[in-house]
C-alpha cells in the first residue's frame, strides 16, 4: 500500500488545534474522496470575482514570491459579459460608481492593473464641499487649503482627492490583468453547491482543509479559501464565523445624471457636492465632461417615491435636494406628481448661493434610478483554519464616506503581503498562525472606519435639539483648521 500523504505537512502547520468555526452548522458533513472523484488541489480558491477578489488574485500573480502558487476564482456570474466595452459612449455611465483613494490606485498600479483601466471615464476630483442641510454649517476639503503636514514619506502635496470609477471598469481592468498575468484557472457562471470539510484516505489526507462542490461537479480542495463572496457570504456561513450589525432602515438611491456644464471649477477641477439631511446625506460626484452620478440615502418610502417619479419631476427633486430646506423636501415626497412646478414657484423664495452647490440637474440616464439597502455588518473576524474573508464577506459600511470599496482594496493588498510572508518563512498559508497579522492589521482599521461612518450618519440625523449646534461648531472649526483637516483628508485617502 502506498504511503498516505499528509497536505498540511507540505508547509509547517499552526500549534493551534481547528476548532468548532470549521464544522459547516447545517450538516457537520464531511466529504469522503476516492481515487476516481478526487478533488483537484489548490493552494488559493477565491470564491467571488468582485474588486476585492481580483485584486487579491491580481496581487497574487504579480507578486515574484507568490505567483507559483496554484489559484482558482470561483464566479456565479459569467465576467466576460459583465467587461466594459472599450468604446463605450462618455454619454453613457453606469448607475454603480465608486470613489477610489489615492492609495487604493497606487495598489492597482503595483499590481499592473491601473494601465488597463478605461481611463477616459475615469474622473478625478481636487475638492469636496460638504454641510449641514439644517444650519448650512460647511466644510471645504481640497488639499491647497488644507495645507497638510509633509512628511519625509510624503515631500510633495497631492492635488487628486479620489478617482470616480464605475464599478465595471474597475472588474474590466482586473480582469485584464489577470489574463495578462495567466496562471488563474477560472470557472465562471459557476456556483458552489456546497463546502465541506475534507477527510483522510489511504493515499491523501484532507481532514483540515475546504473541499467545495460546483454545480458542474467538480470538486476542489483548498489550501486556503477566501471568501470574496458579498455581505451574505458561503464561505463565512461555511467557516461559522458570525457577521454583526444593523440595517439602517435606509435605502440608497443611485442615478447617472447629466448636469449644466462640467461643474463650477472647469473640466480640470472637479468638485464632489455632498449636503446632510435628516433623513440621510445627498451626494453629486463628478464623472467626465458633464456627467455625475448620484447617491441619495435616505428612507425605504422616500426612496420608493424617487423611483416612481416621472423623469422630470425626478429632476426638480434631485435639484431641491441641494436647495430647499428639509421641510420643503417633505412636503415634495407627499406630493404624488408636480414636484418640477412645485420645485420652481419654491426656489424663487430661497436666496442660494449657486457657487456652493453643484450645477443643476439637466437629465436623467434611462434605467439608471435604482435602490438598493443599507447596513452595517462586521465579521467577529476575518480568519479561521485555512479560510480568509475580504470585502463585503468580512465588513459592509454606509456609503456617506464612500470607503467601501477602498476597504476591500485595502483587504486584498494585506493578504497578499500576508501570504507573501507566510511562503517566505516556509509556513502553511492556511494556518490560522499565518493569517494572524492579516486579521490584525485590516480589522483594527476597518473597524474604526465602519464607527466613523456609522456615528456621522447618526449625528446628522439629528433634527433638532443642542447637538444640531454643536455638529454645526465642530464643522466650522476643523475648516478653520487646515492642519486638522489636512489630517483628515490623509486619512480619508488612505494614508497614515
Amino acid at each position: 500500500m502506498p504511503p498516505r500523504i499528509s497536505l498540511g505537512a507540505l508547509r509547517p502547520l499552526s500549534s493551534r488545534p481547528a476548532t468548532a468555526t470549521w464544522v459547516r452548522i447545517s450538516s457537520r458533513r464531511r466529504f469522503a474522496s476516492s481515487s476516481a472523484e478526487a478533488p483537484e488541489v489548490y493552494d488559493v480558491v477565491c470564491v467571488g470575482g468582485g474588486p476585492a477578489g481580483l485584486s487579491l488574485l491580481a496581487g497574487l500573480k504579480a507578486s515574484p514570491m507568490t505567483s507559483g502558487l496554484k489559484v482558482a476564482l470561483i464566479e456565479g456570474q459569467d465576467l466576460q459579459k459583465n467587461r466594459l466595452q472599450k468604446d463605450a459612449s462618455l454619454e453613457s455611465f453606469s448607475n454603480r460608481c465608486s470613489s477610489l483613494t489615492p492609495a487604493s490606485v497606487k495598489n492597482l498600479q503595483e499590481i499592473g492593473a491601473w494601465p488597463h483601466v478605461n481611463l477616459p471615464r475615469v474622473q478625478p476630483y481636487q475638492e469636496m464641499q460638504v454641510w449641514d442641510g439644517i444650519t448650512g454649517a460647511r466644510i471645504s476639503f481640497d488639499w491647497d487649503t488644507a495645507k497638510p503636514l509633509l512628511s519625509p514619506r510624503n515631500p510633495s502635496r497631492p492635488t487628486t482627492i479620489a478617482y470616480m470609477i464605475e464599478n465595471v471598469n474597475t472588474t474590466s481592468m482586473l480582469l485584464s490583468r489577470l489574463e495578462e498575468l495567466g496562471g488563474v484557472d477560472f470557472y465562471t457562471s459557476t456556483k458552489v453547491d456546497s463546502i465541506d470539510l475534507g477527510t483522510d484516505t489511504d493515499k491523501v489526507d484532507f481532514s483540515s482543509w475546504p473541499i467545495l462542490t460546483l454545480s458542474s461537479g467538480k470538486t476542489l480542495a483548498a489550501r486556503l479559501l477566501v471568501g470574496a463572496d458579498g455581505a451574505n457570504s458561503p464561505v463565512r456561513t461555511f467557516a461559522g464565523i458570525e457577521s454583526r450589525g444593523f440595517d439602517y432602515n435606509r435605502h440608497g438611491v443611485v442615478a447617472s445624471l447629466k448636469i449644466e456644464g462640467a461643474g463650477w471649477g472647469g473640466p480640470d477641477h472637479k468638485i464632489a457636492y455632498q449636503r446632510f439631511l435628516p433623513t440621510g446625506p445627498i451626494a453629486m460626484l463628478p464623472l467626465p465632461g458633464n456627467m455625475s452620478t448620484l447617491v441619495w440615502s435616505t428612507t425605504p418610502e422616500r426612496a420608493a417615491k424617487l423611483k416612481s417619479l416621472s423623469p422630470n419631476d425626478f429632476l426638480a427633486t434631485v435639484n431641491a435636494g441641494f436647495r430647499l430646506s428639509p421641510t420643503d423636501l417633505e412636503y415634495l415626497h407627499t406630493l404624488p406628481s408636480g414636484q418640477e412646478d412645485e420645485v420652481a414657484w419654491r426656489e424663487k423664495h430661497t436666496p442660494v448661493d449657486s457657487r456652493a452647490i453643484p450645477m443643476r440637474v439637466t437629465s436623467v440616464q434611462p434605467g439608471t434610478v435604482a435602490s438598493f439597502p443599507l447596513r452595517m455588518r462586521h465579521a467577529d473576524t476575518y480568519t479561521g483554519e485555512r479560510i480568509a474573508l475580504v470585502g463585503d464577506a468580512a465588513h459592509t459600511i454606509h456609503p456617506l464616506a464612500g470607503q467601501g470599496l477602498n476597504q476591500g482594496q485595502g483587504d486584498a493588498a494585506a493578504l497578499v503581503r500576508t501570504i507573501s510572508h507566510a511562503v517566505q518563512t516556509g509556513q502553511d498559508i492556511g494556518s490560522t498562525l499565518a493569517l494572524e497579522s492579516y486579521n490584525s492589521e485590516r480589522y483594527a482599521e476597518n473597524n474604526a472606519m465602519l464607527g466613523v461612518c456609522d456615528k456621522l450618519h447618526r449625528l446628522y440625523s439629528v433634527e433638532s435639539g443642542p447637538l444640531v449646534g454643536l455638529r454645526s461648531l465642530g464643522l466650522r472649526a476643523v475648516d478653520a483648521m487646515g492642519p486638522l483637516k489636512g489630517f483628515f483628508m490623509s486619512k480619508a485617502a488612505g494614508g497614515t
